[in-house]
């Protein structure tokens, strides 16, 4: 049995940054299970549906075949066979899996990859219920947020740099539509779990973020 870290939070926290430092500097595996749901969504918009077609997505589900592989390190996502990592972080994508990760038949063919991983493997995995659903038993919990201001400037920086043009009124309105699905889906929505570490970033650098996290690991 591994050694589980479980990072929970809302979009734009900074949950894959910090989960990667966070197993680089402890030598653990990181699986972003986010990317995983994208990585299902990219599947679903493929095949034309729209988010509100929850049957449909529950039916593809079934023919999207989602898997991780790691080369030099880093996480790779494939789909069917095809690496599609370069397309995970389209806004497209993330609006598709915040709406399709609430789809129970997406969710139960997910969940037995991300066990089975974290049952063999020291891993830190981040994502909207890894503490309270996915790994209940894990060894260190931490519930990562940051306030929709922050995070929509965060957000706003990194798609300007990327060249995208963007307002920062409509990252933050959107960020506050999927805090708002994540928190109300039916199953396993996002919430603290009661044995979490409560850590809010806003006002915190990458740095401190991470040694605060560590210094709640076993062993540190």
């Amino acid at each position: 049995m591994g050694y589980n870290i479980a990072i929970d939070g809302p979009a734009g926290a900074g949950k894959s940054t910090i989960a990667k430092l966070v197993a680089k500097e402890l030598g653990y595996i990181y699986v972003d299970t986010g990317a995983m749901y994208r990585g299902m969504a990219i599947y679903f918009l493929q095949q034309k549906i729209g988010g509100e077609e929850k049957e449909k997505i529950a039916e593809a589900s079934r023919n999207a075949n989602v898997s991780i592989a790691y080369e030099d390190g880093a996480q790779q996502i494939y789909l069917n066979g095809e690496n599609v990592t370069a397309k995970l972080r389209e806004e497209a994508v993330g609006n598709m899996a915040s709406v399709s990760s609430a789809v129970p038949e997406v969710r139960g063919q997910l969940l037995v990859l991300q066990r089975n991983l974290a049952q063999k493997e020291n891993v830190v995995m981040d994502g909207r219920d890894i503490g309270t659903n996915i790994l209940p038993h894990a060894d260190t919990k931490i519930y990562l947020t940051a306030s929709v201001e922050t995070r929509a400037k965060r957000r706003f920086l990194e798609l300007e740099q990327k060249g995208v043009m963007c307002n920062m009124e409509d990252i933050a309105k959107d960020i506050e539509e999927r805090d708002y699905r994540d928190m109300h889906r039916d199953i396993a929505p996002l919430r603290q779990a009661e044995d979490a570490i409560y850590v809010d970033s806003s006002n915190m650098t990458i740095e401190e973020v991470v040694k605060e996290i560590l210094s709640h690991c076993k062993g540190r």
